[in-house]
């Protein structure tokens, strides 16, 4: 599967959202997941833009998830990567300088 359709099913089981996803990746930042037992592996992310146009009200990971809207500005300042903040941040600004 390709990266980006990756990610389109990723937001779809994590967040109940669909739409059309970009194939190009706006960023991408390296972080340690951390497993039960204290196991941690380091993972590269790619982050590719959604155009999301539709919420369903029902998805795999409800239960384990929160999900909550917000503009791209207030976003950046939510979310905890730094190098993730950054990549929403200069996405804003290309998206805002092309128009």
């Amino acid at each position: 599967m390709p990266p980006h359709r990756a990610a389109a099913q990723e937001a779809l089981e994590e967040a109940g959202v669909a739409g059309k996803i970009s194939k190009k990746t706006v960023g991408s930042y390296w972080y340690d997941k951390a497993f039960e037992r204290g196991l941690a592996v380091r993972c590269k992310v790619h982050v590719f833009p959604l155009r999301v146009t539709r919420q369903l009200k029902a998805w795999p990971e409800k239960r384990q998830r929160r999900t909550q809207w917000h503009s791209p500005s207030q976003a950046s300042r939510r979310v905890r990567e730094a190098h993730l903040r950054e990549i929403i941040r200069t996405f804003v600004k290309q998206q805002k300088e092309e128009g």
